[in-house]
């Protein structure tokens, strides 16, 4: 049945090119991930256009808050895993026999809804990943000093209380740099 073949054929290709976008994706995380870096970068840009306004002269810089290693280590496992789990439900492999094993009704599930089962894998894998390298922080030093944690508060500063610590940390350099130049 040749028009059978073709159309076995097209599916294969279309697990393949499912594999191959999973792969493409990753390392970019699924969109809730994004979206909650969107939403955090976009904090830091309102943050920083006000400062810069009230302090012209200040440098102000955003770096990512990597999570403790284990679990930087976990999620990167994962995502190979994920990829590995993938290519075995596109190629139809069973894991399971390489130990002796009975395949469980999931397996057999995913194997006849491949691409049901590959997507999935695939968005419960990044939600777990997403899970792990979210830290949640936003901290704020001046001239290495700390000066807020959201890890240590829980929450954002207002842009009122960050300009009012701003403030009167800038007040104690002043201050401190007066002391120092009047003693030297």
């Amino acid at each position: 049945r040749p028009s059978k073949r073709i159309a076995m054929k097209w599916i294969r290709f279309s697990l393949l090119v499912l594999g191959v976008f999973s792969l493409c994706c990753a390392t970019a995380g699924d969109s809730s991930g994004i979206k909650k870096m969107k939403m955090q970068f976009r904090v830091f840009e309102e943050y920083t256009q006000a400062l810069y306004q009230r302090y012209p002269d200040i440098r102000i810089e955003g770096e990512n808050y990597l999570p403790v290693p284990m679990y930087r280590h976990v999620a990167s496992f994962l995502s190979v895993f994920k990829l590995l789990v993938i290519g075995l439900i596109i190629i139809g492999r069973d894991p399971f026999a390489l130990f002796g094993m009975q395949a469980p009704g999931m397996w057999e599930w995913g194997q006849g809804n491949k691409i049901y089962a590959c997507m999935m894998v695939f968005f419960l894998s990044n939600m777990i990943e997403n899970q792990l390298m979210s830290t949640g922080a936003f901290e704020i030093t001046l001239n290495d000093v700390p000066v807020w944690s959201k890890l240590e508060s829980g929450h954002l500063p207002s842009m009122q209380q960050l300009v009012q610590i701003l403030d009167n940390e800038m007040k104690m350099n002043v201050h401190m740099n007066a002391r120092h130049h009047h003693h030297s």
